[in-house]
């Protein structure tokens, strides 16, 4: 057994190394390759991100080269009315409920539902036959109480002829002057009585008060009604009125202006508030202001001979208070906002564009008006303003106008 084991080392020593520390070396030599393609592959990785960085600057710098296409608008300089705005609602300058003043039945209707009718005109018939026999009794009573008093006249004369040659007493005379006063009362009476029974036959014939338009009937022909039954409804079209509120805190203009005799020109709009649909005046103003909204009702009269308004209807309302002389107007999509203030894109003559801090007086409806910051007559984007920086070229689209004097929307 001993020289079996002595032969098999001597036979190691002579075939070589062992297998496994043959091999130990090869980890190494992976690991050493893969190091040096990860680095040729990091290298080329940054020269490749440093060509699209200079690939991306050379873009930007051509980019800015570039001509932006953009909207432009002149800064003008002219009479600018300002206006406020509330929202109102339309209200029939007069609206009257036909109403009978006696009991009875409709006899005619002499009007068509949606008609325009006259102050005066004849709307319903009530029959007036009762009233025409209490007439006829009042008169009937009437002439019997004025012969009961010529009688007692006659006898008063001669009453007063037999005290003066002393047959009668003085008794006698006071009695009889008595009869004729309380015959006169009742003839008094009797007159008043006719003249309700005439008045009663006048309330049998419902006329119009005013002019206007006849709603839908209530009640029809061959009805009851009584003096509470109400038959249609009259409202005035012509002129209109529309009601509607403003903030307390606008209020001095259009106060101290009504206190000097000052008058208001008043535009009701449609309800997007962008056309203008009537035209009229400042009427009157209510006495409060109503403390839970911080509002003043303020009520306006328009001719509406064109019936563009409608009872009950919404509108938005702009009454002009006051008009700015010589104000610079820039349109109000120029206006860029930020935290530092607000600025325009001017256009330079060489068609570029810088940035120009302005200060805003106010902004109504399309037009900004500018108290400082730009002159009359430059020329300022209106669109596209998101892909200028300072100094970008620019081709102007189109020559957009400053809104005209009546071109106000709120």
């Amino acid at each position: 057994m001993a020289t079996r084991g002595v032969l098999t080392e001597t036979q190691e020593t002579k075939e070589g190394t062992p297998p496994g520390r043959h091999h130990r070396w090869v980890p190494w030599l992976l690991m050493a390759v893969f190091g040096v393609v990860a680095l040729l592959g990091w290298r080329a990785a940054n020269q490749r991100a440093r060509e699209e960085a200079a690939m991306r600057v050379v873009q930007a710098r051509a980019a800015a080269l570039r001509p932006i296409p953009v909207a432009v608008a002149k800064i003008t300089e002219r009479d600018f009315p300002v206006y406020l705005t509330g929202l109102g609602s339309v209200t029939a300058f007069n609206a009257d409920t036909i109403q009978p003043r006696v009991s009875g039945q409709i006899m005619k209707v002499l009007f068509h539902e949606g008609q325009y009718v006259q102050a005066g005109q004849l709307l319903v018939q009530i029959d007036s036959r009762p009233f025409d026999v209490q007439l006829e009794q009042a008169r009937g009573q009437l002439a019997r109480d004025q012969a009961q008093l010529t009688e007692a006249q006659l006898n008063l004369n001669r009453a007063k002829s037999l005290f003066a040659s002393g047959i009668n007493s003085r008794q006698q005379l006071d009695t009889q002057q008595a009869l004729v006063d309380q015959l006169q009362g009742t003839l008094a009476t009797d007159k008043a009585q006719i003249t309700s029974a005439q008045l009663n036959l006048e309330y049998c014939r419902l006329t119009a008060p005013i002019s206007g338009k006849i709603g839908l009937r209530m009640v029809d022909v061959g009805n009851i009604v009584q003096p509470t039954t109400g038959i249609v409804v009259i409202t005035q079209l012509q002129p209109i009125a529309v009601i509607f509120t403003l903030p307390e805190e606008q209020l001095g203009p259009i106060l101290r202006g009504l206190r000097a005799g000052q008058s208001f020109a008043v535009e009701a709009y449609d309800r997007s508030d962008v056309h203008s649909i009537a035209s009229g005046m400042l009427l009157a103003t209510d006495n409060l202001i109503n403390q839970s909204t911080g509002t003043l009702r303020l009520k306006a009269k328009f001719a509406n001979t064109d019936e563009t308004l409608f009872p009950n209807e919404f509108v938005n309302v702009h009454i002009r208070t006051e008009v700015l002389k010589n104000a610079l107007l820039a349109p109000a999509a120029a206006l860029q906002h930020t935290s530092q203030g607000d600025f325009l894109f001017v256009v330079r003559p060489d068609r570029t564009v810088e940035e120009r801090k302005v200060q805003t007086q106010l902004t109504q409806g399309n037009f900004a008006v500018i108290s400082s910051g730009v002159k009359a007559g430059e020329t300022v984007v209106t669109d596209g303003q998101d892909k200028l920086h300072v100094g970008s070229h620019v081709i102007p689209q189109s020559a957009s106008r400053v809104p005209a004097q009546g071109d106000q929307t709120s």
